[in-house]
């Protein structure tokens, strides 16, 4: 089978991502990070992902590496004891407080070097470093760009013996995160998955809110609000469960709230 690694966050885009790849034949190995990041949630809908897809008969090696010690070293929101995570959409400035430095640049060395492993590993074989960076992050995200990816490529090629073994495959560039969910649609029915159950293992809000024993996803943060309006555009209901300052509340209400900021922001 053909190689592939990939950072699957537990995120709706790396989820579509692995569906991606196993729907067209890869074998996965999916690293999840733990860097103290405030919505760890993310790495529990990322194992339960993939314990779905294993009952369904996919392979995926799945390894959640820890870096203990480095939140309280980074200038972010997204890390435990940052300031708050910003509302809004993606396009507003304060979202460069959602930026962690130099995040890609950290999770891409030690995927390069798995990649690297693998492709070497027995016989050697060609292996993929997928990745599921889309047009939605380069404004606020310089390491979802295409310079970065190149450069810092290079470097991995120019530090490495056998690295023409390994290659960069990036499918969701240049489209956002509607066409993804639309990919992760359609992969679904390739791979004889159940798209609620899916997207249900997923989490894409910054600011989860813990009630009454169970995580849900706010709908105010520019991410949640980018996943909420992939899904109105695809006219299919969020499985999420979703939930502001007073509790759990319906998708129509988040569907409601985004719709307005959307209105707002188009103004």
């Amino acid at each position: 089978m053909k190689k592939s690694v990939l950072s699957l966050s537990g995120g709706m885009d790396s989820s579509s991502l692995l569906l991606h790849l196993l729907a067209k034949g890869y074998q996965v190995t999916a690293l999840g990070f733990d860097y103290g990041q405030k919505h760890k949630v993310e790495l529990d809908r990322a194992k339960s992902l993939v314990e779905y897809l294993k009952s369904k008969g996919q392979k995926v090696t799945h390894q959640i590496i820890k870096l203990d010690g480095l939140s309280q070293l980074l200038n972010s929101a997204l890390v435990t004891g940052g300031k708050d995570v910003p509302e809004g959409h993606y396009e507003q400035d304060n979202m460069k407080d959602t930026v962690v430095p130099n995040r890609n640049k950290i999770f891409a060395s030690l995927i390069q070097a798995v990649a690297l492993s693998e492709a070497t590993k027995d016989k050697k074989q060609e292996c993929i470093i997928a990745m599921g960076i889309h047009a939605g992050d380069h404004a606020i995200y310089p390491d979802c760009r295409q310079e970065f990816r190149d450069a810092d490529f290079e470097a991995f090629k120019v530090g490495n013996w056998d690295s023409e073994l390994v290659s960069h495959y990036t499918p969701y560039l240049n489209t956002d995160k509607f066409g993804i969910l639309e990919d992760g649609l359609k992969c679904c029915e390739i791979l004889d998955l159940e798209f609620d159950k899916v997207y249900r293992r997923t989490n894409t809000s910054y600011k989860p809110i813990w009630f009454e024993g169970e995580w849900y996803s706010d709908y105010k943060s520019a991410a949640s609000v980018e996943r909420i309006e992939a899904f109105i555009k695809l006219g299919r209901p969020d499985p999420v469960a979703y939930a502001d300052e007073t509790g759990p509340v319906r998708w129509e209400v988040a569907k409601t709230a985004v719709e307005k900021v959307l209105n707002e922001y188009n103004k």
